[in-house]
């Protein structure tokens, strides 16, 4: 059974019906918070946690329901409130099912999974034993280990929601990896993928013929000395260590039609109350769809409607602490962005990592991206941009399969980056095509065209060669 149930309902909970739900655990259940009460706990007679609920989360995005649960939701604005059972405890899981069950029984609505939410009744509890602290003490955490945080998810798409944020950011201040663990057939969001480069975190995919195997390498794990570990190829030797890959894993290699066209590219502003954030994000997005985004939100799923200025208000509020983000396209257009604010020597700075995805019968708009180049860096302080076309999910969610890498399409320096080099050197490459400049010809960016097709992995050379020129190695 799941360990996470969600109630979606179209009326906030309300302190009556989130407290009727608690109260089926029965009356000896005691009730505490956590989390600066953004977190709800239903706990044993000892104060260990049996449920946890966060606080109802308005979700104002359309799509962000089907994306990330593939359940239908109703007509948003609604509620999104997740409850977690602590892992183990049959009682606790169920506990967490007549929760939702109750949420949506008063106020409409629908839960995930389904047959997670059935009963009303109260389920009997009395002497249920749960996970001990500290791993109790994260509602993410299932195993915790001296190296890492395991943490299991039984969930359609494994995505940045509040509760895993919490547990990459307290294994990242304990100096822990965190290893996620799921089913065959879950997939990652994008957001998730890029917070698991940090060895030794990493993707663990259960697997019926290899027991476990990574979800982005293929590597064959098991769990050894407190944390999952690659198992050894038999050819495999210490001058020459390889993991043994998982057939599960290269039975994904294919090319079904579907493309990406994934943009990271960092702009630097110089620090003024005035300055509104989100600008450069927003630029691109128009210029490659048409349209502005969707929504963001600080964790998944994204909750908010497009706003710049609210967007800018949240990171100044944090500052000088950094500020994440996760930015979502109309469900007709699938996008996604991860956006990082950051207080530096230089000014704000912001790095966006941002993909878009297209069926077979859909063709990228590689036309528009000079032009998304020229308005990054003419309007928004641009330092470089890298543009890469590769063949992937047009939902642009990340499975347990191989999927080759992108291509390069081009690569833009902005116009302070070119300005500090020395003479010629930006201009003046070993590549056969010369760059093109953008923007005023006293103070220009270069767009550096790269082959970018994804069929012929030999324009990563020709970056490569391009970048170490302009390193001066």
């Amino acid at each position: 059974m799941t360990k996470d149930v969600i109630a979606l309902t179209p009326r906030m909970p309300d302190a009556w019906s989130v407290l009727a739900g608690l109260l089926s655990g029965g009356p000896d259940k005691l009730v505490r918070t956590a989390g600066e009460d953004a977190v709800v706990q239903l706990c044993d007679e000892e104060g260990r946690p049996l449920v946890s609920v966060e606080a109802p989360l308005l979700v104002q995005v359309a799509g962000e329901a089907e994306r990330l649960l593939g359940a239908a939701a109703p007509p948003v604005p609604f509620w999104w409130t997740e409850a977690r059972a602590t892992t183990g405890v049959a009682e606790a899981e169920r506990l967490a099912g007549t929760f939702a069950a109750r949420l949506v029984s008063l106020g409409g609505g629908s839960a995930w999974p389904p047959e997670a939410a059935r009963s009303l009744g109260v389920v009997p509890s009395d002497g249920v034993g749960v996970a001990p602290v500290p791993a109790a003490a994260q509602p993410a955490v299932d195993v915790l280990t001296d190296k890492v945080a395991v943490v299991i998810q039984d969930r359609p798409v494994v995505a940045m929601t509040a509760w895993l944020a919490d547990a990459f950011r307290a294994a990242g201040e304990g100096g822990l990896g965190l290893q996620i663990v799921s089913p065959a057939g879950t997939t990652l969001s994008p957001a998730v993928r890029s917070a698991l480069s940090a060895w030794p975190s990493r993707w663990v995919v259960q697997d019926e013929r290899d027991g476990y195997y990574d979800g982005l390498s293929g590597a064959v794990l098991a769990w050894r000395e407190g944390m999952f570990f690659p198992v050894a190829a038999d050819d495999s030797t210490d001058e020459e260590p390889r993991a043994r890959v998982a057939a599960t894993y290269q039975e994904g290699v294919g090319d079904g039609g579907e493309r990406q066209l994934a943009v990271t590219f960092r702009t630097v502003h110089p620090a003024d109350d005035r300055l509104v954030l989100g600008g450069a994000l927003e630029a691109v997005w128009r210029e490659l769809t048409g349209e502005a985004p969707a929504g963001w939100g600080t964790a998944e799923p994204a909750n908010l409607p497009w706003s710049l200025r609210r967007l800018t208000d949240v990171a100044h509020e944090r500052a000088p602490e950094p500020t994440w983000l996760v930015v979502v396209g109309s469900p007709e257009r699938p996008g996604l962005a991860t956006v990082r604010v950051s207080r530096t020597k230089a000014g704000v700075e912001e790095e966006v990592t941002l993909a878009f995805g297209y069926g077979p019968d859909e063709e990228p708009p590689l036309d528009a991206v000079p032009r998304a180049a020229e308005v990054l860096a003419t309007r928004h302080h641009l330092r470089s941009m890298l543009v890469q076309l590769r063949k992937a999910r047009r939902d642009l969610a990340v499975p347990p399969r191989f999927e080759g890498p992108g291509v390069p399409l081009a690569f833009v320096l902005g116009a302070e980056e070119v300005r500090a080099m020395p003479g010629d050197r930006a201009r003046n490459t070993p590549l056969d095509r010369a760059p093109v400049p953008l923007g005023p010809k006293t103070r220009p960016a270069l767009y550096y065209p790269l082959p970018g097709d994804p069929s012929d992995l030999s324009g990563w050379q020709d970056f490569e060669r391009l970048v170490r020129h302009l390193k001066g190695d």
